[in-house]
């Protein structure tokens, strides 16, 4: 991914989205030819020249300092997630691609220990450009439970979930408001472009999902960064029914997430949860033939 291009079309569509009178700037019939801002309005707001600020914007400089972009991100407005997302992408403009490819990802132990510490709780360990990892047995049941389970020990077949939640009908469907998960999952690729501009995989990622879901394209083109780590959904599981999911992201030390999915204790989405994950715990693996002992499943008390 070309960096200096990056910055220069995030800069663009965030200007973009300022209108003259969100910043007390009185327009009288004037026919404006492009969408929010003018370029030299935001160099005015932020304090630099209109010459340097447009070179930013084409791709031009790649020497902007700390201070600098601290004042265009307060000229735009941007929440503390597109300001990280800023001087991300101005300090990959600054370096020169090493050539080297990003060492292959991989749980760790620690990792795993964790996920088997939450068997009660549906979990799941996404990589740098969404590839699940790891998860344990009710985050696969939530998830993905119509896919492999052991796909994640396989690195060249791993789920991905963005390519699930584009691609696949299923994934598609456990969303009330698939747009809702459709924009953070944007979202979260958009960050991770800032962290690792050089990372073939990623570029091959937005490459394909580009080409084949228009939605995704129209959402990338965008620049959209993901605000937090928490959002809540409303999910329709095929097994449980309707629930209301709170999908929360840690990362850790490899920049990796640990997504957890919890419920409102005592509610009926805290029932439907409980039910799927123990729906999830006594039934076999499709690797292992049924019993009819397995096939009965009880349901919790």
């Amino acid at each position: 991914m070309d960096r200096r291009r990056q910055l220069g079309e995030f800069l663009q569509t965030r200007r973009a989205q300022l209108r003259p009178e969100d910043i007390g700037l009185r327009v009288f019939g004037d026919q404006r030819r492009v969408p929010g801002l003018r370029r030299e309005e935001l160099a005015l707001l932020a304090g630099v020249s209109a010459s340097y600020y447009s070179r930013l914007e084409q791709g031009l400089s790649s020497n902007a300092s700390p201070q600098v972009l601290g004042a265009i991100a307060q000229a735009l407005r941007l929440n503390d997630a597109e300001r990280r997302h800023l001087h991300a992408l101005a300090d990959g403009a600054k370096t020169q691609p090493t050539g080297r490819r990003p060492a292959p990802e991989k749980a760790g132990p620690a990792v795993r220990q964790l996920l088997d510490a939450l068997a009660d709780v549906p979990a799941l360990v996404l990589g740098r450009h969404s590839d699940v990892l790891a998860w344990n047995r009710a985050g696969h049941a939530l998830f993905a439970g119509h896919v492999d389970r052991g796909g994640p020990d396989r690195p060249g077949q791993r789920p991905n979930m963005a390519r699930l939640v584009f691609l696949d009908g299923h994934t598609r469907e456990l969303y009330e408001d698939w747009q809702a998960k459709a924009r953070a999952v944007v979202g979260t690729l958009r960050l991770a472009s800032g962290r690792f501009p050089n990372d073939p995989a990623l570029a091959a990622l937005v490459g394909e999902l580009s080409v084949n879901s228009a939605e995704f394209a129209g959402l990338w083109a965008d620049h959209r960064v993901k605000a937090g780590d928490t959002a809540l959904y409303q999910m329709r599981h095929p097994l449980v029914g309707a629930m209301t999911v709170t999908q929360q992201a840690l990362r850790t030390e490899q920049d990796q997430h640990v997504v957890i999915a919890t419920t409102e204790a005592g509610s009926p989405s805290r029932a439907a949860m409980t039910l799927l994950v123990h729906t999830a715990a006594t039934s076999p693996d499709r690797s292992e033939p049924a019993t009819e002992e397995s096939r009965a499943v009880p349901l919790p008390e």
